[in-house]
């Protein structure tokens, strides 16, 4: 069920992507379109998780550097029944994580510095559980090429936002200021809405699957506390919009506007811990 719904997400960031092309460069553009979303489709599958690794500079650790994360990763990998993902350490203060990777046997989990500074053991372990959950239901893939896409579709914005500004492409009767105006706003809330459906029902099954591979809802509670009083505060370095759904909390948080948040990727810190709570009784 969940690679089905990965082909329907990759076909429709497909059409989306087809549609701004025709809106810029009409018959011809959508045929460009095309050609370039059937080729990130390729790239995304296979090399989307390095390129979110690479940008937030990801270092791979194993037993004999981290002893301790390699160890908890391993012990959930067995409870949750997948094999052992690559362990990553990100060299930033702020406190998060996330997973990535095309399937379970490709996977990659990736903690911040600050968050392995910032928890105990268990709250440690309550986050990279939340994360093998993801991996398990193979969220991961779907979080990988939706980043690819939203970062191409915010491309197609910009371009479309200059078409604008030139006055439209006149041997393209489709491709008209206005229309190209308002497709520059249109497609990259289209790209946040995208990302918020596949995001918030994902988060709340993660923190059910933590749950159950830890025992104790009580230690996410706590480490979900943690992480969203230092994202209102601090700012993950290279974090951006695109990327910002893999993350166990949104990196962007203290900087969204009140009209943002209305699109934000993640379901509020409070729900995911009264659901939490509401797990325990």
């Amino acid at each position: 069920m969940e690679r089905l719904k990965t082909i329907f997400l990759m076909v429709g960031l497909m059409l989306l992507f087809m549609a701004i092309g025709n809106a810029i460069g009409g018959t011809q553009g959508m045929i460009i379109a095309f050609i370039l979303a059937a080729g990130m489709n390729f790239f995304s599958y296979f090399f989307s998780d390095k390129i979110v690794l690479k940008h937030y500079n990801a270092i791979e650790v194993d037993r004999n550097h981290a002893r301790g994360l390699y160890e908890i990763v391993e012990r959930l990998s067995l409870r949750a029944g997948t094999p052992m993902p690559k362990v990553c350490i990100i060299p930033d203060q702020t406190p998060n994580a996330f997973a990535t990777g095309r399937n379970p046997n490709n996977a990659v989990v990736a903690v911040t510095e600050g968050l392995l500074n910032l928890m105990d053991e268990k709250e440690v372990e309550a986050v990279l559980a939340h994360e093998m959950s993801h991996v398990k239901h193979y969220d991961i893939l779907t979080g990988s090429i939706a980043a690819v896409f939203a970062g191409a579709i915010g491309i197609l914005a910009n371009i479309a936002q200059f078409g604008a500004m030139a006055g439209g492409n006149r041997e393209n009767n489709n491709s008209n200021p206005i229309i190209l105006l308002v497709l520059a706003v249109i497609a990259p809330l289209a790209a946040s809405i995208i990302q918020m459906s596949i995001s918030r029902s994902r988060e709340y099954a993660a923190d059910r699957g933590a749950a159950e591979l830890t025992g104790h809802p009580e230690w996410l509670i706590s480490a979900l506390q943690k992480l969203d009083y230092y994202a209102q505060g601090s700012r993950l370095q290279n974090a951006d919009p695109s990327s910002a759904h893999m993350f166990i909390v949104n990196p962007l948080s203290g900087v969204q506007s009140n009209f943002s948040s209305l699109f934000r990727t993640h379901p509020s810190t409070q729900d995911r811990i009264d659901a939490l709570e509401e797990l325990m009784r």
